[in-house]
């Protein structure tokens, strides 16, 4: 129950309050992974094999240390996965972002809006047009729900503090080292392929809340319907399926070309429905709160299920 307790509390401890403006764990992880690159770079995979494996299994052995000290508490441990789960969880943040930027394109603030997009995405945004501000926005909500609240909140249910911990180290480095270019081609490999790895399960059940979460039949139809058909297309094995799902239940047309780095991507057309726009930032916002209410509750399942299996043996020590 410690488990199942701290991860609805943690969940909602970030939907309260959202990240802390300073002195966030994740940000420290960042800054000594940016320290130790300085030491392990190269232009070799094998350096950046090493280079992930020393961070996630430092971080995932954090986890573990913390798992254990609070074993034989209930409350302590409920305390500690709440800690650990407000930490790498980011709806709250999430949303609010896309609600910075839906106010702006309302207001015709189109300078500000390129601006407080580049928060979500990495793609360049300064010759971006307000439809195509909005469709930024609205793709990285449906792909950073299931890599921000859906994956930690399922990688917690399974592996507990552990778990959560090394899924956000995994993401964080991907989202450092994990690009495309001349730098991070080699190096970043393993970061990249590892994060495909870990949200291969979590980018499908995201998509699959969000058809559930649809509110009709017929926009869970679309939303199948765009991931057989136009999630393929996308380079990210993850991504596009949960944007694929997003746009045929919000009936709108996502994908396109991005430029990263000065250079054209095609990430593919997802939907048939009419050219994402700034009207359809805030019904993206409400959909991936159902998404992210739906993985709590199925995290919960999955936590109570764990437990349920545990020998009676571990069950007592933890309840100590």
């Amino acid at each position: 129950m410690s488990r199942a307790a701290g991860l609805v509390l943690g969940w909602a401890l970030d939907q309260a309050v959202g990240d802390p403006r300073r002195w966030h764990p994740v940000a420290g992880f960042g800054a000594v992974a940016t320290a130790l690159e300085k030491r392990t770079y190269a232009v070799r995979r094998a350096d950046g094999v090493a280079h992930v494996a020393l961070l996630v299994a430092a971080t995932g052995a954090l986890g573990v240390l913390a798992e254990r000290s609070t074993r034989r508490s209930v409350v302590a441990h409920t305390l500690v996965t709440a800690a650990a789960t407000w930490a790498v969880v980011g709806g709250r943040s999430l949303t609010r972002e896309a609600s910075a930027i839906d106010d702006q394109l309302r207001r015709g603030d189109l300078e500000g809006a390129r601006v407080q997009v580049r928060n979500l995405v990495g793609r360049e945004t300064v010759r971006l047009d307000a439809d195509e501000v909005a469709r930024a926005c609205i793709e990285s909500l449906a792909e950073n729900t299931s890599d921000a609240v859906v994956a930690p909140l399922l990688w917690g249910s399974v592996l507990g503090v552990p778990g959560l911990l090394a899924y956000r180290a995994i993401n964080t480095l991907d989202a450092m080292v994990g690009h495309r270019n001349d730098r991070y081609r080699e190096f970043g490999w393993a970061a990249a392929r590892l994060d495909d790895i870990v949200n291969w399960i979590p980018a499908r059940v995201a998509a699959a809340l969000a058809l559930a979460g649809s509110g009709s039949r017929e926009s869970a139809r679309r939303g199948r319907a765009a991931v057989r058909r136009d999630a393929p297309a996308h380079p990210s094995p993850n991504g596009g399926v949960v944007e694929a799902a997003f746009a045929g239940v919000l009936g709108v047309r996502l994908g396109g070309s991005n430029v990263y780095d000065g250079q054209v991507e095609d990430r593919g057309t997802l939907g048939t429905g009419h050219p994402a726009g700034a009207a359809d930032i805030r019904r993206a916002a409400h959909l991936a709160r159902r998404v992210g209410a739906g993985a709590v509750a199925l995290s919960v399942a999955i936590a109570l299920s764990v437990a349920a299996a545990l020998p009676a043996g571990g069950r007592l020590a933890r309840s100590r």
